[in-house]
């Protein structure tokens, strides 16, 4: 990478060490959540949406739990003017949701703002100038003090306006730019404009601190925000709050150690939609408070519904590999891994522990209306035998012994290598029934009887080469003795008999499943598998499809 030295660290660290966030160990209740999804996700939008999606989308930020939502901007545009008006003419906000707008501190779009909002019950209004060191300079060409007289006249003035508006109305101020603002200088400017809106108890104030632009490791945004939290004026009566994006891919990150760090409130968008690399995602947030058993107060037990709406009205896509959300982050190929996935599933099974604790899946899947077939265990060439056993143990009830499923495992792994492509459920049992269920060539069962229940003579009636015809053989049990007749009739040798058999069904129409192994004279194993609604015919069947395995392979 060539040009590297035209880069330099633009954050600031704060003038005094603040690093007690570094003995919290995790984040123990859940912040108060803001969606920004209908302004910063919004217009992020290729196409924004329009007045019917953005009410819509509403209704579903309403649904997943949001008592505080950013409605828009409403005096940058009509449209964003008008989403307002209909919420509060129509009467769509509930009552214990608050909407939230945004206003840049200039005179005549905060007035515009208040007009906007004239018969709303309640709503933050959110007051933001920027005041990082490139803006300063670069765009506004301004002052310290000059910036902050901008702040100090919007403060007053949404006080003036809400003194003259009627309604609930809380104030919010975010110095914009803040992680490349010199620490001590945002702190000077949030308190002059808390010096303007007197917080208390009954009127606390917010101030919002942006990640605008991610700039640092997430480390040191935690410990601007820690030291923030701890030099604010009326910091009993003032909401820390945050607003990270991702320009680096911490956006999680700075979110959680930002918590840590104190601040009690977090705006942020599903999925991460946001400019650029997009906003915090809440989703992730919210789920890996779940994973650490903390109740998110956000309802997400429906994530396929969710990104079916949010794909609909944003035209985004939820990448595959996207947390929680994704629609491979359940899925195991690797056969290693499948393996201790169907075990751990089936020690839940058996051992009903009070905690959840399955090997590579942090939550339950289930939990944020996932399903464990087709979501926990997919196959394609790099699976193994732990993981197409699983699939047809649970959705075909087949149960097959250990060395079974191995053998199995190179048939499924060798179909899927050479057709280059993952195999679905219904594929892996049609294999299975190809290869091993009630094989009829070369020799075909047709039936048999016990000629004696003593010393278990039998008479079995096979087709062969298009001739039936029967053959006859004794053993020490019926299986034994059909086993016999076929070696000694047919001329075939095999040895090892491995046997394991099971219900298939439950009830009347309850079928039985038999497997068996056999080893040729080579020391090759061949396996097959009988199903029937009686045990011993199906045992038979077993039987014979092995041979017929091994007659296949070695002729």
């Amino acid at each position: 990478m060539k040009n590297v030295e035209k880069y330099a660290r633009g954050y600031f660290m704060p003038p005094q060490t603040s690093l007690n966030w570094t003995k919290k160990e995790y984040i123990t209740e859940a912040p108060t959540w803001c969606s920004v999804d209908l302004r910063d996700g919004n217009q992020a939008l290729i196409v924004p949406m329009n007045l019917e999606e953005k009410l819509e989308y509403f209704k579903l930020l309403v649904e997943i739990g949001f008592k505080e939502i950013e409605v828009g901007f409403p005096a940058a545009s009509e449209t964003e003017f008008a989403f307002l008006r209909t919420l509060i003419e129509q009467d769509l906000i509930p009552d214990d949701v608050t909407i939230q707008v945004l206003t840049q501190s200039r005179e005549h779009i905060i007035r515009k703002t208040f007009q906007a909002l004239k018969g709303t019950k309640k709503a933050v209004v959110h007051l933001y100038n920027s005041t990082s060191v490139a803006q300063r300079e670069q765009v506004f060409r301004k002052s310290k003090e000059e910036i902050i007289d901008i702040a100090v006249s919007g403060a007053k003035l949404l006080k003036q306006c809400a003194e003259e508006t009627e309604g609930n109305f809380q104030f919010q101020y975010s110095p914009e730019s803040f992680t490349g603002t010199e620490i001590d200088f945002a702190l000077e400017i949030c308190n002059r404009v808390l010096d303007v809106w007197q917080p208390t108890a009954e009127q606390p104030v917010i101030i919002n601190l942006p990640a605008t632009v991610s700039m640092s490791m997430p480390h040191v945004y935690a410990s601007q925000i820690e030291y923030m939290s701890e030099h604010l004026s009326f910091r009993e009566h003032v909401i820390v709050s945050l607003h990270p994006h991702n320009d680096r891919g911490t956006g999680v990150a700075d979110a959680e150690l930002g918590m840590l760090a104190g601040a009690q409130r977090v705006e942020g968008t599903l999925f991460g939609n946001g400019e650029r690399t997009g906003n915090v995602d809440i989703v992730t947030l919210a789920l890996n408070m779940y994973s650490h058993g903390v109740d998110p107060k956000l309802n997400f037990t429906n994530i396929p519904a969710i990104i079916a709406v949010y794909e609909r009205l944003t035209k985004m896509r939820v990448g595959e590999r996207h947390p929680y959300g994704g629609e491979l982050v359940f899925t195991a190929f690797s056969g290693s891994h499948q393996d201790a996935i169907a075990k751990g599933m089936k020690w839940r099974e058996d051992e009903t522990p009070a905690h959840w604790s399955v090997p590579y899946l942090l939550i339950d899947p289930k939990d944020i209306g996932r399903e464990y077939e087709g979501d926990i265990i997919r196959i394609n060439s790099q699976s193994g035998k732990g993981g197409i056993g699983y699939i047809l143990q649970q959705k075909y009830g087949l149960d097959l012994p250990a060395k079974m499923r191995e053998n199995f495992g190179y048939c499924v792994k060798n179909v899927s290598d050479q057709q280059q492509k993952e195999l679905l459920p219904d594929e892996i049992y049609h294999i299975f029934q190809q290869e091993y269920v009630n094989i009829k060539t070369p020799v075909e069962f047709v039936n048999y009887r016990f000629t004696s229940n003593d010393d278990f003579q039998t008479v079995v009636t096979i087709r062969s080469g298009g001739e039936v015809k029967e053959i006859a053989g004794n053993g020490d049990g019926r299986l034994d003795a059909i086993s016999n007749a076929l070696q000694t009739e047919l001329g075939i040798q095999y040895s090892d008999l491995i046997y394991r058999e099971h219900a298939l069904e439950t009830g009347s129409k309850s079928q039985a499943v038999s497997y068996i192994g056999i080893t040729a004279a080579d020391g090759s194993v061949y396996w097959g598998c009988g199903i029937d609604v009686d045990i011993m015919t199906s045992s038979v069947k077993a039987l014979f499809s092995a041979v017929n395995q091994m007659n296949r392979k070695t002729s």
